[in-house]
């Protein structure tokens, strides 16, 4: 598979679910509550019908896992050395609260582990995107690709990103690893991101996330030159497990590990 091709295949899906997802942010928004009471609007289901539909025409072969789909059977995905993994709407909280920061997420997965992916912020008109042997790089409104890469620390303070919808006292304990640190709040996966293009230093996510939440923005950080490490394992975080929970991970580069005890 050409992943550079790839690549420009999902900017052009994420836009247009971009554009379903904002005609409901423009309008009125109206929710429901899912089984785990977690919330649902018109924009995700319209956004994932666009995702899945467009994947589907253009890469009939590949099965796909979206938040939106995901009571597919472990004895059925537990065959795919292969997959899309997607969420039509990262950051709903973030959607109803009007504030901007949610994204467009989609994935390919192989042997577990992102190959490319997609992150689209709509109301910012922002993509992140990176595959691997292509790299990764942040696309603004209808302005050239820039190249992105993780960031040097070549100050005291390390800028530190942070939930605005979860903050714990679990990541309240973390940060005495840091003595000078300033905290950037953000929602949904743009979190990963910032540490991707260099706007910020590492992103501890001490908390509950599901792996359609981390795929895309994984695929960006590890080719920027990143690493999403699962701090249960100290491995890189795998996909495609039979509990689609991740567990608590660390975004960050090689030069914060370095100066830092990040894990």
């Amino acid at each position: 598979m050409d992943l550079k091709k790839t690549l420009d295949n999902l900017i052009e899906i994420s836009s247009l679910a971009g554009s379903e997802i904002l005609d409901v942010y423009n309008g009125n928004i109206n929710v429901t509550l899912k089984d785990d009471l977690s919330p649902l609007t018109d924009a995700d289901r319209r956004s994932n019908e666009v995702i899945v539909n467009k994947l589907n025409d253009l890469y009939p072969q590949i099965p796909i896992l979206s938040e939106e789909g995901k009571k597919i059977e472990y004895k059925d995905r537990q065959k795919w050395n292969v997959f899309w993994l997607i969420d039509p709407l990262d950051g709903t909280k973030e959607f109803i609260k009007r504030n901007g920061e949610f994204t467009v997420n989609i994935a390919l997965i192989e042997n577990g582990i992102p190959i490319a992916g997609v992150v689209y912020a709509p109301t910012k008109d922002t993509f992140w995107y990176g595959a691997k042997d292509v790299g990764s790089y942040m696309k603004k409104n209808s302005l050239d690709p820039e190249s992105i890469s993780v960031r040097d620390v070549n100050s005291e303070t390390v800028k530190i990103v942070s939930s605005r919808s979860h903050p714990s006292p679990k990541l309240q304990a973390y940060l005495n690893k840091f003595e000078n640190h300033e905290i950037v709040n953000m929602g949904s996966s743009l979190k990963i991101c910032l540490v991707a293009d260099g706007s910020a230093h590492i992103y501890p996510r001490l908390g509950p996330t599901m792996e359609w939440d981390s795929g895309a923005g994984h695929a960006v950080l590890k080719y920027a030159g990143g690493f999403l490490t699962d701090t249960t394992t100290n491995e890189e975080l795998v996909y495609n497990k039979e509990n689609l929970l991740n567990p608590d991970f660390i975004c960050y580069g090689s030069a914060i590990k370095k100066k830092y005890e990040v894990l």
